[in-house]
């Protein structure tokens, strides 16, 4: 975006660019004028290359030295940033030639490192400035909130897919090296390919919106279950005087307890709820990873996605629901799009939607599709 920035991004140079900091900011603004070098309209890229290297860095295996790449220099580093890139737009229904110009972006502006520095007051993955109204330096330096940024100023733009890569990209970032993000179009190209196989259902389990008023009240709660008398229930906080059920199994005091303790945590679709409280966006939770996180505390397995955890264990009706059930709303009874847990006392613990928090709220504010009991967590 600013000239520090671009010195990072617009090297054609060797594979070690990146191998410290330190070297990158000595590289120095006068540099970029070498982007002339590269090869228009991108350099060409490994995409077997790039596809293993996701597979063993998101599979947890760390990253394989004998695969080089130009660009990603610190795999380890550089494709997790490039999966909250890619997640977050999916979460926010963004094509997937959006997600290729925010990654392309990224890779310009930051080589896809989280940056605290940059020209003048330029920050994070996609060197956006306080000083421009882009956030705060902490809320800039969030991959998820700056990811998120991004795709609202590239979706105001008017035929922005309609436009090439650079000029996508620079209508959102202003950047004094224009040209520069079109060399990144197959390395993006390839990530995205790569990553997105990595998500649930391949990148398909896309969120729905959040639950509104069920029509005709309650949705099938029996009166005084509807969760009403607890009255506005702030967002990540436990309402005042609840207490998990008395006849709740061990097991599912086990799995609302733990969900309970996730209250406050920022949702991230796709992301695995494994360290909700981490630095890293995708070990937070999205509403079925918090399910099956919460079960697996208990020592029950869930699968992974809403899709197949609306099949699992013994359907239930919402006038009976018991603690621990998992509740479905959204898109339709068979193909539902969220879900959350029946806590007791009215209320559904759940992880709602992008930009909002693990919260708890009142089940008659939920339109309940389907409703299952898995009988291992009563047992």
């Amino acid at each position: 975006m600013k000239a520090a920035a671009a010195a990072i991004g617009v090297l054609c140079l060797s594979p070690l660019l990146l191998a410290t900091t330190a070297a990158m900011a000595a590289a120095g603004s006068g540099a970029a004028s070498r982007n002339s070098a590269c090869t228009p309209g991108g350099t060409s890229v490994d995409t077997s290359a790039v596809a293993k290297q996701v597979a063993v860095i998101l599979g947890g295996q760390g990253s394989d030295s004998s695969l080089r790449v130009e660009g990603l220099e610190l795999p380890d580093e550089q494709i997790p940033h490039a999966k909250t890139i890619v997640a977050t737009g999916i979460a926010m229904k963004v094509p997937e030639r959006g997600q290729v110009i925010a990654l392309a972006t990224a890779i310009q502006e930051s080589r896809l490192r989280n940056l605290n520095f940059g020209d003048r007051d330029s920050l994070g993955l996609f060197q956006q400035r306080p000083s421009m109204g882009w956030g705060t330096p902490e809320e800039i330096r969030d991959p998820v909130y700056a990811s998120t940024r991004f795709y609202r100023e590239l979706l105001e733009v008017r035929g922005w897919q309609q436009m090439t890569i650079t000029q996508a990209a620079q209508a959102v970032q202003r950047s004094g090296y224009p040209d520069a993000y079109a060399q990144w179009e197959p390395l993006s190209r390839a990530l995205q390919q790569a990553i997105v196989k990595t998500l649930p259902n391949g990148g398909k389990d896309r969120p729905g919106q959040e639950p509104g008023p069920p029509p005709g009240g309650g949705g099938g709660c029996k009166p005084g279950e509807s969760g009403a008398d607890w009255g506005v229930i702030p967002e990540g906080t436990v309402p005042a005087g609840y207490k998990i059920p008395a006849d709740a199994s061990p097991k599912a005091r086990t799995a609302i307890d733990w969900a309970l303790h996730q209250l406050g945590t920022l949702y991230q679709w796709a992301g695995t709820c494994t360290a909700p409280h981490g630095p890293d966006p995708m070990g937070r939770c999205d509403c079925s990873s918090l399910m099956q996180q919460s079960y697996a505390k208990a020592g029950v397995q869930l699968t992974r996605t809403t899709y197949t955890q609306v099949k699992e264990g013994d359907a239930v009706l919402a006038s009976a629901l018991k603690p621990g059930d998992l509740l479905f709303s959204r898109g339709t009874a068979a193909v539902p799009e969220h879900v959350g847990m029946y806590i007791g006392a009215g209320l559904v613990i759940n992880a709602p939607r992008t930009t909002k928090p693990v919260r708890i709220e009142k089940v008659g504010d939920w339109r309940i599709l389907a409703a299952r009991r898995i009988p291992a967590l009563n047992s």
